[in-house]
């Protein structure tokens, strides 16, 4: 945390578009934006008193603001499908908006009361390595799984149990497997866009299509977390972000995070098209590994915020 002489703990702009470049490019790759934003805050030495953590937090989880734009922006023609659904104007619309709403909801509805319980219990250092590992070791066979149990005939019916699905014929159940699966990505380490693509995947769709219903999934669950944390900041006793951190590097993070979440989608959805999640898998390994060493040399600190 820089720092002037009057000791203000203002956010420096190279650690807001560090901040945002983490975020941006995280957020959507299932490779957990909570354990590389844990190691930057620790290396930008950002966890100074416990008043700038929680400012940093918050600022955090609100430059997934600048995630969600990017999605919205990448997927306008889905969003304003489903506007055109509520309007009773598009069958399949309807029918995505209906599911992704039922994906939704139960991380809607168990987040408020389990979040107490996991910042007590579940994050700290053992616990965020131990969900890194676990995720990455599942990825790393999660593919070839796949391959064995599904095939791509096209013609058979969607309700075979084992033929690929595309988004518009998913059904309110495989989509209600989903959420609850998004619910174990609140496990600090997790990664919701690792648990929504392995939903995906294990229902049947395509792992790019997986993907694509992961990003607009987080539109509702990201949204409605960057709202209530900028919420309970600024309402809160106190000062908030932009009096602790500075208005300037805020701005800077949330479009900093909106142009790397945007390169980052991109990117992961050609990269599906053609391979698996095989080398998250791995690279979720090697995290667990950074993060022990770090944790071990005394470098890292994970606490409740």
């Amino acid at each position: 945390m820089a720092r002037d002489s009057q000791g203000s703990s203002d956010l420096n702009i190279y650690e807001a578009i560090v901040l945002g470049v983490v975020e941006g490019i995280t957020e959507y790759l299932p490779i957990s934006s909570t354990g590389h934003l844990i190691i930057t805050s620790a290396l930008l030495n950002l966890n100074e008193t416990a008043e700038v953590k929680q400012a940093v937090d918050a600022f955090n989880i609100v430059i997934q603001g600048g995630a969600i734009g990017a999605v919205l922006g990448l997927y306008w023609k889905r969003v304003r499908q489903m506007i055109r659904g509520l309007l009773g104007k598009d069958h399949d619309g309807r029918r995505l908006l209906v599911n992704l709403l039922i994906a939704f909801a139960p991380a809607a509805i168990l987040g408020p009361f389990l979040a107490g319980t996991i910042k007590s219990h579940l994050f700290y250092p053992i616990p965020v390595m131990a969900a890194l590992a676990i995720g990455g070791l599942l990825m790393v066979f999660l593919t070839k799984w796949q391959r064995k149990f599904f095939h791509g005939n096209e013609s058979l019916e969607p309700t075979d149990s084992h033929s690929y699905v595309d988004i518009e014929h998913l059904t309110w159940l495989r989509s209600l497997i989903i959420g609850l699966l998004q619910c174990v990505a609140m496990w600090p380490g997790t990664s919701r866009s690792m648990m929504t693509i392995v939903g995906g995947m294990g229902v049947g769709l395509r792992p790019k299509h997986a993907a694509e219903f992961s990003f607009l999934l987080g539109l509702p669950t990201l949204g409605g977390a960057c709202v209530y944390s900028a919420a309970e900041n600024f309402l809160g006793d106190g000062p908030n972000m932009f009096e602790l951190l500075g208005v300037g590097p805020v701005v800077i993070g949330f479009v900093v995070a909106t142009i790397s979440a945007a390169l980052a989608v991109k990117w992961l959805v050609g990269y599906l098209g053609s391979h698996g999640l095989a080398l998250f898998g791995w690279y979720r390994l090697a995290l667990c590994v950074v993060l022990g060493v770090l944790y071990l040399q005394g470098t890292l600190t994970i606490s409740p915020s």
